[in-house]
């Protein structure tokens, strides 16, 4: 079950009511950066979590926590639209330049919510849970949600320096230190399951030895001039502590592929169908690749 006081988690209080400001924050609000996805992310990861219950636990919490962010954000959409103009003779009225407010404006927070906030993004795109990662791999899951804390972090930092509404800058810089904590948080518990070296790679539970060794710690480069980016992961030690880094030109492996002709059936053309005319358009593939 889930409970709500009816409260914010933290204080939301706008100065200057900015309706463009507002379509801007729908992108922390429904964007791919957006406590929506982080809210379900976790949410979904917690409904299907297996082992130890303490990572469930703190899955669900902090999807909850982020269930309160997306109020606080909708909040804060709503009073910026507050005193926005309804029609354009309005937004004239009051801009010397005509029309600029509503040009601006998100024109859903008008004519779909009666100025209140959207479950879309910034473009008025809404949220489609495509950006939503649950693998059931607790490890996995981890590291996806650093990443999903870090393009959040982006956001609210460049939505910060977007205004300078003293209001706003101080919920954002609220929401840039969850943040903070919650990147250090999923690194946590990955070194909670043992570190890098007992996670990696995922899923740990597949024996190595039945991969291609061969190339499990191998850099392949694909440069056309056959140059190799040195770096961390071209020598040393392999980041699991399982193998050493080399670095190496990719070359083909395998032949031209080969498929069977057409199916008389299937709509092709004609040509299509002639396992002669196959047999020469691939050795021509082939004469051109060598």
């Amino acid at each position: 079950m889930f409970y709500t006081d009816g409260k914010l988690q933290y204080p939301v209080h706008v100065e200057a009511p900015n309706p463009v400001f507002a379509r801007a924050l729908q992108q922390a609000i429904g964007g791919v950066e957006g406590e929506i996805r982080v809210a379900l992310q976790y949410m979904f990861q917690a409904f299907g979590a297996r082992g130890p219950a303490k990572y469930r636990d703190m899955l669900l919490n902090t999807a909850t926590e982020e269930l309160g962010h997306i109020e606080m954000l909708a909040t804060a959409v709503a009073l910026n639209l507050e005193g926005a103009p309804l029609s354009l003779k309005e937004d004239v009225a009051s801009d010397a330049l005509g029309g600029a407010v509503l040009n601006g404006m998100d024109m859903r927070h008008i004519l779909s919510t009666g100025l209140a906030a959207l479950p879309s993004d910034a473009n008025g795109v809404p949220f489609d849970a495509s950006h939503v990662y649950a693998s059931g791999n607790l490890a996995a899951d981890m590291y996806a949600n650093v990443t999903a804390e870090s393009s959040g972090r982006a956001l609210a930092v460049r939505l910060y320096n977007m205004t300078d509404d003293l209001g706003m800058k101080d919920m954002l810089s609220f929401l840039i230190a969850r943040d903070t904590m919650h990147q250090q948080q999923w690194l946590a518990a990955i070194e909670d399951m043992g570190g890098e070296q007992a996670v990696l790679p995922i899923p740990n539970s597949f024996p190595q030895e039945k991969e291609n060794s061969k190339f499990s710690y191998v850099y392949l480069g694909h440069m056309s001039d056959g140059s190799l980016p040195e770096g961390r992961w071209s020598s040393g030690r392999s980041i699991d502590g399982k193998g050493e880094f080399k670095a190496q030109v990719s070359e083909p492996l395998g032949d031209v592929p080969s498929l069977a002709p057409a199916h008389p059936d299937g709509g092709a053309q004609s040509e299509q169908t002639s396992r002669s005319a196959i047999r020469g358009m691939v050795d021509s593939v082939h004469d051109a690749l060598t």
